[in-house]
């Protein structure tokens, strides 16, 4: 195994304003314990308590979409992975980032729904929650990144970014970032 360099990786993490940072396979039990830790280094960062809420429910909504994606795909542990970093940017908002590997088809219909959700103002935004709480579920079909995209999008002072990189193996690796 390659020797790795914590002094160079903590410098990288304290230049980002990097305060949380994950990678690796995600469980339920996992997912609470680090939003244990997050909300408690919120809490000693004095975050307001409507913006730490807001983190910390992004947090889970974003890790809960991997998880349950990775699990619907059927995966093993080495691909249901997931990398989450919390950090501040220089403005001092709270940045949530996600990444995981995804199908290439399910990869480009999030961008896409991330796309359609960036362009839309906090009065559309809202809109567009009430009209999805309206529509009919489907008994044992799951929605995929739907009402709690939209949650997402409008606890975001910014508009919601993605990214896709391309898998030679027909899968794509994306990466979603709210900024709180």
């Amino acid at each position: 195994m390659e020797s790795l360099d914590l002094f160079s990786l903590r410098e990288t993490f304290s230049r980002q304003h990097i305060m949380l940072c994950f990678n690796g396979p995600i469980s339920r039990s996992l997912i609470e314990e680090i939003g244990t830790a997050l909300r408690n280094y919120l809490v000693a960062d004095h975050a307001h308590p409507s913006s730490a809420m807001d983190v910390f429910g992004v947090y889970i909504e974003l890790t809960q979409n991997i998880r349950h994606y990775t699990q619907q795909q059927g995966w093993t542990e080495q691909d249901a992975t997931a990398t989450v970093v919390v950090a501040r940017d220089a403005e001092g908002h709270y940045v949530v980032s996600a990444g995981n590997i995804i199908q290439r088809a399910d990869g480009e219909s999030l961008l896409a729904r991330v796309d359609s959700l960036a362009a839309l103002d906090k009065a559309e935004l809202k809109a567009r929650y009430k009209e999805q709480l309206r529509l009919p579920r489907e008994a044992g079909v799951a929605s995929g990144a739907g009402l709690g995209l939209i949650d997402i999008a409008r606890k975001s002072s910014a508009p919601l970014q993605a990214n896709l990189r391309q898998l030679a193996d027909g899968r794509a690796y994306v990466s979603v970032r709210a900024v709180i």
